[in-house]
């Protein structure tokens, strides 16, 4: 559940930060006619996702048990690649979103009505679409048959809401650069858990080989049924028996991602570039 609360969090403050942006701006530059198109972007943008999440939810439920396990384990895939470039790309771009979502927004307002509906529509939707796809992957991955994850989301999403309406309030100060630095790690470890029962499902599909191959079998110390094995699987969905694949798969994603995403926050920022001075003319 833990694990599912940090995607709702992670993504959904990530959506109400942009939400946040584009609202103050139209406020502040006393643009209050716009905010009804920017608004009704949003909302479509949202509804696509609902809409996303719900056909990933109840489109696959007719499907063979070897289609299921190839759809899942191969969107499982997809949305741990979708997962990880975004937090690398957050990470980078978190100072410098404001900036850029002023400056798409100054254009819309420019070309009118339609723009706008469509500025709000991408700045949100991206973050909806990927939030959608991965939390099914996690919540397929976490606990099938079970309400707790969803219901982690959920919380996490509620709670990333109340934080955007304080931000926009001006009540609450945090320092957004190591939210998203601590979050992101958090998350690559949960995707790395994602990725390999992605590959468990490709296996059940017979899509890939392996299946009987475990490299360990810790059943008997951590049984899946006891609270302890409940947490880890829905902390880390972690698995007492993994196949070789898996746990082959998990560690060549997990060590690597992690150690360029600390390494890449511990270099130092790019000095900006300084105008150069303009030798003074005498004058006649």
């Amino acid at each position: 559940m833990f694990a599912n609360y940090l995607i709702g969090l992670r993504e959904g403050l990530e959506a109400s930060l942009v939400v946040c942006i584009l609202v103050a701006y139209l406020v502040k530059t006393e643009r209050r006619d716009a905010l009804r198109p920017v608004w009704l972007g949003i909302g479509i943008a949202c509804a696509l996702s609902l809409t996303f999440g719900a056909v990933l939810t109840f489109g696959t439920q007719q499907l063979t048990f070897e289609a299921q396990e190839l759809l899942g384990g191969s969107l499982s895939i997809i949305s741990v690649g979708l997962v990880t470039w975004m937090v690398f790309w957050m990470k980078r771009t978190a100072r410098h979103l404001k900036a850029e979502l002023h400056g798409k927004l100054d254009t819309a307002l420019a070309m009118g009505t339609g723009a706008l509906v469509a500025t709000a529509f991408l700045a949100v939707g991206r973050e909806g679409l990927e939030t959608a796809l991965f939390v099914w992957a996690s919540v397929r991955a976490s606990g099938e048959g079970s309400s707790a994850p969803l219901i982690g989301v959920l919380l996490g999403i509620a709670t990333a809401i109340v934080l955007g309406w304080l931000f926009y309030r001006g009540a609450l100060k945090i320092n957004l650069a190591k939210f998203f630095k601590w979050t992101g790690a958090m998350l690559v470890v949960v995707a790395a858990g994602v990725l390999a029962y992605g590959v468990h499902d490709l296996q059940e599909a017979r899509f890939l080989g392996g299946l009987g191959d475990k490299a360990f079998d810790i059943s008997a110390t951590i049984p899946p049924d006891s609270w302890y094995g409940t947490l880890l699987k829905g902390v880390f969905n972690f698995q007492p028996d993994p196949t070789v694949i898996q746990l082959s798969v998990w560690a060549l994603y997990l060590v690597p991602v992690l150690a360029l995403f600390f390494y890449d926050s511990s270099r130092p920022a790019a000095p900006k570039a300084q105008p150069a001075a303009t030798e003074a003319k005498p004058a006649g």
